[in-house]
């Protein structure tokens, strides 16, 4: 996946600034990607002078012109070629899961304190998760786009709590 078909996707919704698609981005994709603001406005910059996206200048009071970036015609058929392509399954590279590996080599201290510590992480995400999820069940969303997104969250949540099953399954197996 790359964060230009990721930008590209919010613009293909709506005229986005940097300041919006960073918040976004967080709020819609940020238990499965991660970008910073720079990295963002670095995308932009790019899939401007690629033709993908343009942006306005809208003035604010007191404040510099904002940037509203939109989506072009080019923008939009490179999305589509993209939605044609495969996805390929992302490798798991996950540092604790060599660590348990190694667990016979570590002070059994040492990894039971970095379980427990990935477990509340994890937790602490997953309970952010099921709060979200909570204002998608009480409200009706009539728009496709917003069932869409509860879709994705659903991966977060489940992707969240099987972290936090298989970190309590260790620590059972290991804290005697």
């Amino acid at each position: 996946m790359s964060l230009s078909h990721t930008i590209l996707t919010f613009l293909a919704e709506a005229p986005h600034t940097g300041y919006d698609l960073s918040k976004d981005f967080e709020d819609a994709v940020g238990f499965f990607w991660k970008a910073s603001s720079q990295q963002i406005y670095r995308e932009l910059g790019k899939m401007e002078s690629q033709g993908w996206a343009i942006s306005e200048a809208v003035p604010q009071q007191g404040k510099p012109d904002k940037k509203l970036y939109h989506i072009t015609d080019i923008g939009r058929q490179e999305l589509e070629k993209w939605f044609e392509l495969s996805c390929n399954p992302t490798a798991i590279r996950e540092d604790l899961l060599v660590k348990v590996l190694a667990g016979v080599h570590i002070p059994r201290p040492t990894l039971i304190r970095q379980i427990k510590e990935q477990r509340a992480f994890h937790q602490e995400q997953l309970d952010c998760f099921l709060e979200v999820e909570e204002l998608f069940l009480r409200a009706i969303y009539p728009e496709d786009r917003l069932k869409f997104r509860y879709l994705t969250m659903r991966r977060g949540i489940r992707y969240e709590t099987e972290w936090v099953e298989w970190c309590t399954e260790v620590l059972a197996e290991i804290d005697v």
